[in-house]
């Protein structure tokens, strides 16, 4: 029986003392109780004799790896162990069962695949795993679990690495046969007839042309602009005007004007609340001519813009004063001409005390304007309803001296086309709804006050907001 067993492959466990032992079986003594392995393996390395002989008490587990050519020539069917190893305490191998030679052939590595004097089925199963003859059910070789990691390491990486390799990796991409199958002839042959059947169809009427090409702010569903008449009044003036966005604004007369004002301080927007409200207005449309952000900034505090505001003893002026406080408040050199009487409005006594609170300089004598030419000048001079301020000499010193400054003149709230303007503007800026101003205002701008939609709706103003997210817009001769 001993005899069966030559030529085995074998794997010896020894202990965490003497370790692994693996070779061929090449005697086995049952009297004496030891067996000898030919061209043995030491934990993975070949040993240096050529035999290693075991006592039966220094064995603690034996592993049958391969039956030798005696178990088959005595009919006896090669079966593999899978009985597992018994890895004591504190060893750091795992424990693991051997289900084909080709395991025990992965876990010592490819370096010992062409070890001389090496037993021929231990060295054909090794090279079975060789990439020149890699079959479906092979994976590639790992290195020695005990040498890197232990047997926990490379039992993880058998996991990760052992599928299959797929044979189709080896063959290369037909990059000829691919492109083949694309007929760019053909596809740009098709875009050129539909770009020319487009084309012709796109001729056919002026009408019906189509620019090819849109800006980024276009919408290409629409060939023309679009007008929007969303404000209405009963009796339009001479002049019509359009914002940016296309929306149509009619002029108003003045006595409509009055009126809309009228119902709207009966519902609490009082004078006082308008001047507020229009010398912000006019104060950020004058910071923003003055050149805005780029101007107003920590580091050009030595460069201070100098604007002077030309006021009358009227509503009109009490404006300009309101709006002077709001500039002398961002740092604005403010020049406050007003001349001097006797008795003035309420309005007007009330903006000039808050305006003396801000450090703002004010003169009653043209003389006292300067000579140079200053950054902007703000007119509110004239008025409404009299007509007689031209024939004053204060209003004709004053007239005189703007026109003859070269600075830019902003008009706030200037009278309608009836009333003729002494002083050449190039920026006016209206309240509400504009007036049908004269060429000599310059470019209209519109400010919103805050008056409700319901108020209009109640003087016959169909009126929707043209002011969108701004409170002064820009407007344009329709």
């Amino acid at each position: 029986m001993a005899a069966d067993w030559l030529g085995s492959l074998v794997s010896i466990n020894c202990g965490p003392t003497l370790g692994m032992y693996q070779g061929e079986v090449s005697s086995v003594d049952q009297i004496t109780q030891t067996i000898s392995l030919r061209q043995p393996f030491h934990n993975g390395v070949k040993c240096p004799v050529p035999e290693v002989t075991f006592s039966a008490i220094d064995i603690k587990d034996l592993k049958i790896l391969d039956f030798g050519k005696g178990s088959t020539r005595n009919g006896t069917s090669a079966k593999t162990n899978t009985t597992p190893v018994a890895v004591p305490k504190g060893d750091p191998r795992t424990v693991e069962k051997v289900s084909s030679p080709q395991h025990f052939s992965k876990s010592y590595g490819e370096r010992h695949l062409d070890i001389p004097g090496q037993p021929k089925g231990f060295r054909k199963r090794h090279n079975s795993w060789s990439s020149s003859s890699r079959g479906a059910n092979q994976v590639t070789p790992k290195k020695n679990g005990v040498k890197n990691g232990g047997g926990q390491m490379k039992q993880r990486d058998d996991e990760c690495f052992g599928d299959g390799v797929d044979d189709g990796l080896d063959t290369d991409f037909d990059f000829e046969g691919n492109l083949a199958l694309f007929d760019k002839a053909a596809v740009f042959s098709e875009i050129d007839i539909s770009e020319r059947r487009n084309g012709a169809r796109s001729r056919g009427t002026p009408q019906d042309q189509t620019p090819s090409r849109y800006r980024h702010d276009e919408n290409i569903l629409e060939a023309k602009p679009v007008v929007y008449r969303q404000i209405s009044v009963p009796q339009p003036g001479e002049k019509e005007y359009c914002t940016d966005s296309g929306l149509v604004v009619p002029s108003i007369s003045y006595e409509l004007q009055k009126r809309l004002l009228t119902v709207a301080e009966r519902y609490g927007l009082s004078l006082d609340r308008r001047l507020e409200m229009t010398g912000v207005c006019a104060s950020q449309m004058a910071l923003t001519l003055l050149g805005g952000p780029n101007r107003f900034t920590p580091k050009n505090l030595h460069q201070r813009p100098t604007v002077a505001v030309l006021c009358g003893p009227h509503i009109q002026g009490a404006q300009g004063i309101s709006c002077g406080r709001h500039l002398a408040n961002h740092e604005v050199e403010v020049i406050l001409f007003l001349p001097n009487f006797v008795k003035m409005l309420d309005c007007v006594t009330s903006e000039l005390s808050l305006f003396s609170k801000t450090g703002g300089k004010q003169v009653s004598n043209v003389k006292d304007l300067p000579d140079t030419p200053v950054d902007l000048i703000i007119n509110c001079l004239d008025c409404h309803e009299n007509i007689f301020l031209m024939d004053q000499p204060w209003y004709r010193a004053a007239a005189d001296w703007a026109n003859q400054n070269r600075a830019p003149v902003l008009s706030l709230d200037p009278p309608s086309n009836g009333h003729g303007q002494a002083v050449e503007a190039k920026w006016s800026l209206c309240l509400c709804l504009p007036f049908s101003l004269a060429e000599g205002a310059g470019r209209v701008y519109l400010c919103d006050i805050g008056i409700p939609r319901q108020v209009f709706q109640e003087v016959g103003i169909k009126f929707h907001s043209p002011f969108g997210c701004k409170f002064v817009i820009p407007l344009h001769s329709a």
